[in-house]
């Protein structure tokens, strides 16, 4: 597949795992509902992906290493789509609770910053604030981690 790894997407570099890692946490109750799919469809074609390339992708896509981003930012907006993608059927399994938490820890979050995180997008995605405001609201909780 002719795939391009890092897209633009508003001036913020996504690349190919982050949409992969998308895909695993649809699969993750071993099924895509409509609404995954149709979300997964959202991102890719918002990440420059025709749908036969989404479609090719979904269909291929098997678990793998996680390879996380390294700034605080890309982090943040990587749960962030993990988090939306989790919330878009309105069913949140223990199973989908547990994959956004490995998946904060493995980027190397410690387990206090993973449930700040996973407060903060559960709470901001289900109240539709904006990811801005909720990533301005993590930055400051690690601030204040390390200050102390």
């Amino acid at each position: 597949m002719n795939f391009v790894n890092f897209i633009s997407n508003h001036g913020k570099r996504i690349n190919r795992d982050h949409f992969l890692h998308l895909v695993q946490v649809a699969k993750i109750d071993g099924q895509i509902l409509r609404e995954e799919l149709e979300m997964l469809h959202r991102f890719g074609r918002k990440f420059g992906l025709t749908d036969p390339e989404i479609d090719d992708m979904i269909k291929s896509e098997s678990p793998e290493n996680y390879h996380p981003p390294y700034s605080l930012e890309d982090k943040f907006y990587e749960l962030y789509n993990i988090t939306e993608l989790i919330l878009s059927d309105d069913i949140v399994s223990e199973r989908e609770k547990r994959m956004i938490r490995r998946y904060a820890i493995a980027a190397g979050l410690s387990e206090d910053l993973t449930e700040s995180l996973c407060r903060i997008l559960m709470e901001g995605v289900r109240n539709e604030t904006d990811e801005e405001t909720l990533f301005k609201e993590f930055r400051k909780i690690v601030r204040n981690k390390f200050r102390n």
